[in-house]
């Protein structure tokens, strides 16, 4: 017995520093490949997104993985990457020439502050009763301008010195794309084989990761480029200065559950009022609200809310709470995690909280 007990010993502390060795070489090699981790992040979701065209083409081209994925990263890179990096100098030459107009004076960006100091008194006398100067609100908005004229070229210059790492960042990106198409299924079974969580557990949040992530980038991105391309050519059409900048404004915000494009066009339309072209701002309005306003509440719900199947409010917090923390990728891991933290609890309310199941 005493033998048979120091074996027992003898296997427990072997397989409990097993396990911390397996522990601290995992922490390790993330550490190691943390500058990465949202590089590798959106290789899968993107992998995830086009595995449908690749499945395709792997059909078309007779099994051949390393052709069906080739030429699937090749119309990734040419119908994806390469526009949106156009659309990026586009956007920085307009935000640099909309900076230019407000500083040699062009544009007035306290149009509304004047009009309300000069039409209607009574508001300004109101607000300074509540210690708000309208003059203080003007300094402040020119200190804010200066600041973001400031913020973008400091942008520019940093994006100039930087280029290297983000062609390297977008390399590595499209390099796991390639091979998360060609060994995907490889790798979810070796890890689905390997961690120790039951394989059913596994496939059920692998399933869960994927639908979240595909409904929340292809669902909200086509609703954000929809809104942000009527609204950019609804401003071009009425001759407001830098209508891609506005519209590409109008497609980040409606990345968001609440607010969203609204919060460029709302602005705008009471600024056509207020200088008169009242034509202008109520075609903005009726567009606005109707058509613009029509594709955020018909389309998000069907292309988002039903595939990931939370409620409107779990999204929008962990949509804000993911933004805050990972910038723009937030707004895919966000709702994949709370997706995730979900799945995990309603699994523990079936196997040990006495759920039915």
């Amino acid at each position: 017995m005493p033998i048979e007990r120091d074996r027992t010993t003898v296997r427990r502390v072997k397989r409990n520093l097993f396990f911390i060795v397996v522990a601290l070489t995992t922490i390790a090699f993330f550490g190691l490949i943390a500058p990465f981790l949202l590089t590798c992040f959106w290789g899968a979701v993107l992998a995830i997104i086009f595995f449908g065209v690749y499945r395709r083409l792997r059909i078309q081209f007779r099994g051949h993985d390393s052709v069906a994925a080739g030429i699937t990263t090749l119309l990734v890179v040419l119908f994806v990457i390469v526009p949106f990096a156009l659309l990026g100098l586009a956007l920085v030459n307009q935000a640099i020439s909309l900076y230019g107009s407000i500083e040699n004076g062009t544009l007035n960006p306290n149009i509304v502050l004047d009009w309300v100091d000069e039409r209607l008194p009574r508001v300004a006398s109101g607000l300074e009763d509540f210690g708000v100067s309208l003059d203080d609100i003007k300094t402040r908005l020119t200190t804010a301008i200066g600041q973001a004229g400031q913020f973008l070229a400091n942008w520019a210059i940093g994006f100039g010195s930087s280029i290297l790492n983000t062609i390297i960042q977008f390399t590595l990106v499209i390099y796991l794309l390639y091979f998360f198409l060609v060994d995907g299924w490889a790798i979810e079974r070796k890890l689905v084989q390997t961690i120790p969580m039951g394989n059913v557990r596994e496939r059920v949040l692998f399933r869960r990761f994927a639908q979240v992530a595909r409904a929340t980038l292809k669902g909200t991105l086509i609703v954000a480029f929809v809104q942000g391309a009527i609204g950019g050519v609804l401003f071009a059409i009425l001759g407001i200065p830098a209508a891609l900048l506005w519209g590409v404004a109008m497609m980040l915000l409606a990345l968001l559950p609440v607010g969203g494009s609204a919060i460029v066009w709302v602005p705008a339309a009471i600024i056509m009022f207020i200088q008169g072209d009242v034509a202008s701002g109520i075609i903005i309005v009726v567009v606005g609200s109707l058509i613009i306003g029509l594709v955020d509440n018909l389309l998000r719900p069907l292309l988002v809310g039903r595939d990931t199947q939370m409620p409107d409010y779990l999204v929008l917090i962990s949509t804000l709470g993911g933004i805050a923390l990972f910038g723009l990728s937030g707004f895919v891991i966000g709702p994949t995690v709370a997706a995730l933290f979900i799945t995990v609890w309603e699994m523990m309310g079936r196997d040990y909280g006495g759920q039915a199941r």
